[in-house]
C-alpha cells in the first residue's frame, strides 16, 4: 500500500442514500480529507465496498489504518477521527 493510500479515508457511497449523504456532510462540516468513491458512477466499487464490509449495506467508510465503519452514526465517525487525531 502506498503511503498516500495508507494515510486516505475512502467512503462508498451514493447520491440517493440518506446516511451517505449524512457521512458525507459530516466529514466535508469536519474539513476531514477523503476519498469519495460513488456507485452510481462505479456500479464495480460496489463489489470492493461488499469485500471490505461483508455486507451490502452503505456508506462504507474505510480509515487510514484499516478499520471501517458500515452505516456509521455521527458519533461513531467523529470517535474514530478523534482516535486517528484526524480533527
Amino acid at each position: 500500500m502506498t503511503e498516500s493510500a495508507s494515510s486516505t479515508i475512502t467512503m462508498f457511497g451514493a447520491d440517493w442514500c440518506r446516511d451517505c449523504i449524512r457521512t458525507k456532510a459530516q466529514l466535508d462540516g469536519l474539513g476531514v480529507e477523503y476519498t469519495y468513491v460513488d456507485l452510481v458512477a462505479t456500479p464495480d466499487a460496489a463489489d470492493v465496498a461488499r469485500e471490505i464490509s461483508g455486507r451490502t449495506n452503505i456508506p462504507v467508510v474505510v480509515y487510514p489504518d484499516a478499520s471501517h465503519h458500515v452505516e456509521p452514526s455521527n458519533a461513531d465517525v467523529e470517535a474514530k477521527l478523534r482516535e486517528l487525531s484526524l480533527i
